[in-house]
């Protein structure tokens, strides 16, 4: 190689080192940091309706030292939502709650509804990011357990909230009836769809439910699907962190760590299934493992959804 070539290779070399080191201290030490609040209007509800607002919540993987990302989800009740829905992995460390309780005791009396993610029950374990290109991560037997429990009474007894694993609940807001359905964590398989009360869109009667919405921690296609045959009019979920890492302005996450569509991994799009086109939102989360404390291309995020009427 003469010795121009040899220059230039190692230019090349040592801008690739610099772009690599600066995309490390951009995600790192920057990033993570951007919390943002994605709005999207979406119309679901009865001619005449007045604008609900929803504020979906998700992946907050908290640990007590993360004060930034506390006192800004106490910031959250400022947006003066209507109901709060909660996608679960709440906790990211055995010492999570105190954390929680500091992020959302703003928002005790506003009506809400949640699911459990896997993280919800087990602590975070290290994991080699390379692996969520080969498929959805797998659960390490060795993690140890949380104390779900307390999360529970916190979320439920304090907050108002209702607990929608694999069951159903009704809400009465902003002179609305919400019907709500949930599934437990389908990444850990821990969803149990056959529990799900038939609430078919053709089965509806005048008495019926002006909303009803599908809620799931992981977005697997078995969980979307079974929601869209339910009859839900908007379907929630989380889990993905938008790929966390993702090439600025592409459409797609370069892992969703499920079966979701990666051009469906973050954010407001459409799923269609059996005849249905139902609203889907996805929330890249506000948190991260605590062993992977990076976004890049994907900053965390809590969505305000305002529901009108359709048109």
């Amino acid at each position: 190689m003469t010795p121009g070539a040899s220059r230039a290779a190692l230019a090349a070399v040592t801008a690739a080192g610099a772009a690599g080191l600066g995309a490390a201290v951009w995600g790192v030490g920057i990033e993570r940091y951007l919390f943002t609040v994605r709005e999207h209007d979406v119309r679901v509800l009865p001619p005449a309706s007045r604008p609900l607002r929803v504020l979906h919540v998700s992946d907050a993987h908290m640990a007590p030292w993360q004060h930034r990302k506390q006192e800004w989800m106490a910031t959250l009740a400022a947006l003066e939502p209507d109901l709060v829905v909660n996608t679960g992995d709440n906790l990211g460390h055995a010492d999570g709650l105190a954390g929680l309780r500091h992020a959302f005791d703003g928002l005790r009396g506003v009506p809400g509804v949640y699911v459990h993610g896997s993280n919800d029950r087990y602590a975070p374990s290290p994991r080699n990011p390379l692996r969520y290109f080969t498929g959805p991560s797998k659960r390490n037997a060795t993690a140890s357990k949380l104390d779900t429990g307390a999360l529970d009474r916190y979320l439920s007894d304090e907050l108002g909230w209702a607990d929608i694993d694999n069951t159903a609940a009704t809400l009465d807001v902003a002179d609305l009836r919400i019907d709500t359905f949930g599934v437990d964590d389908a990444h850990r398989d821990w969803d149990d769809l056959d529990a799900l009360p038939p609430l078919r869109a053709h089965q509806r009667d005048a008495g019926s439910a002006d909303l009803v919405l599908g809620v799931t921690h992981a977005p697997y296609r078995r969980v979307l699907d079974t929601f869209t045959d339910l009859g839900a009019d908007l379907l929630l979920a989380g889990h993905t962190h938008g790929g966390q890492v993702r090439i600025p302005l592409s459409s797609k996450a370069l892992v969703a760590n499920c079966d979701i569509p990666l051009d469906q991994a973050r954010g407001l799009s459409t799923w269609s299934h059996g005849g249905r086109d139902v609203p889907l939102n996805v929330s890249a989360g506000i948190g991260h493992s605590i062993y992977a404390p990076v976004r890049f291309g994907c900053r965390p995020e809590v969505t305000l959804l305002t529901l009108l009427p359709r048109g």
